[in-house]
């Protein structure tokens, strides 16, 4: 889509603004996934954190459309608590049917706006995460207390967020089997970048950040030299000089959603090396049902809510001995266990459960 900008007075009207700490063009995940399918019947603004500080020279609202009833606005604001009088200015009103929220770092915008049901979906516990402001905690008790409805990303976010709020609905990640289940399989080209990878691959994708355990990597990765092991995504947040280097351990960058599953149909075996620390107490990781989607056996470590759902098909190590002995034998009849999960979930269900909560919220 073209990049183009809004200026104050033709701006449209939106049924829902989402206010999200990640950005429209970084990882895939779950706030795309949902929003592509809530802008079939909503009309959606997507705000993101700040880019620029607004001044007299940069008094327009920047909006990038992505789809058919999807806008992105970056901010020209100095931080967040300017932004509920920015939107206000260039939305020229401060009341809207509905406000999302993915972070509560977000909040300060309900002091100008109004909305007649807010929205908040969880999908991390961010005040957890490397670097997140000390503010977060009570930020959320805000957000919290101004919520009609709270979605959690999984089952132990739901257990914490039950315990602060009356209204709190469990809807983990979900998948796209047919984007990831690779049907066509005589048509995948294998990409460039894997030419040069001629062991069998155990890989993962997603961002590469402090949740990765690295010394389980290089662990198993000098364990188990008939195996190169592909680490796909970004770097956040740690440096590269932190990564375990070796010879079978290849480091592939940031791809596309479109481009994820020709690299996982070249995969052996998926993996999910996360570390067990205070950033992964709560996570529910999409990736484990896109790989189950295309039938990969996979190797995790012990997190709680892959641990408590997919024990009996995904295998879970503690070590890189551990790691190295499911590499050699994997679950039998996982993909049996697969098709019985898969068959339980779909965003397509996910969105709909959600839309219909938000109607029954009483005016």
């Amino acid at each position: 889509m073209s990049n183009y900008l809004y200026q104050s007075d033709g701006v449209p009207a939106y049924d829902m603004l989402i206010f999200c700490h990640l950005r429209w063009d970084f990882v895939y995940q779950r706030p795309q996934h949902i929003i592509s399918r809530l802008a079939k019947q909503f009309r959606i603004l997507v705000i993101e954190e700040p880019v620029g500080v607004y001044n007299d020279e940069q008094s327009y609202f920047k909006v990038r459309e992505v789809a058919p009833n999807i806008h992105i606005c970056q901010p020209l604001v100095e931080n967040l608590s300017q932004l509920g009088a920015y939107l206000k200015k260039h939305l020229h009103k401060n009341t809207f049917p509905i406000g999302w929220f993915y972070s509560a770092a977000f909040v300060s915008v309900l002091s100008d706006l109004d909305f007649d049901s807010v929205i908040y979906d969880c999908m991390d516990e961010l005040s957890l995460f490397k670097g997140a402001s000390s503010e977060l905690l009570a930020q959320e008790d805000q957000l919290l207390a101004a919520a009609d409805i709270v979605y959690t990303g999984g089952r132990s976010l739901f257990e914490s967020k039950s315990r602060r709020h009356h209204n709190v609905h469990c809807f983990p990640s979900s998948v796209d089997i047919h984007h990831f289940s690779n049907h066509y399989t005589e048509n995948i080209e294998r990409p460039a970048d894997l030419d040069s990878v001629f062991l069998p691959i155990v890989g993962y994708y997603g961002v590469i950040d402090e949740r990765i355990d690295l010394e389980l990597l290089r662990g198993v990765a000098l364990l188990r030299p008939d195996f190169a092991f592909v680490m796909i995504g970004p770097l956040c947040k740690i440096d590269e000089s932190d990564l375990p280097n070796a010879e079978n351990i290849h480091y592939l960058g940031m791809k596309t959603y479109e481009e994820l599953p020709k690299y996982l149909h070249f995969f052996k075996i998926a993996m999910m090396p996360f570390a067990l620390n205070d950033a992964t107490r709560f996570i529910s990781p999409t990736k484990t049902l896109e790989y189950m989607a295309a039938n990969k056996p996979i190797i995790s470590t012990r997190i709680r809510d892959v641990e408590r759902s997919y024990s009996s098909c995904v295998n879970l190590v503690d070590n890189p001995e551990e790691f190295s002995a499911a590499i050699q034998k994997p679950f039998r009849n996982f993909k049996q266990h697969y098709r019985s999960i898969l068959s339980e979930t779909s965003w397509d269900r996910t969105v709909q459960s959600m839309s219909t909560l938000i109607t029954d919220v009483p005016a």
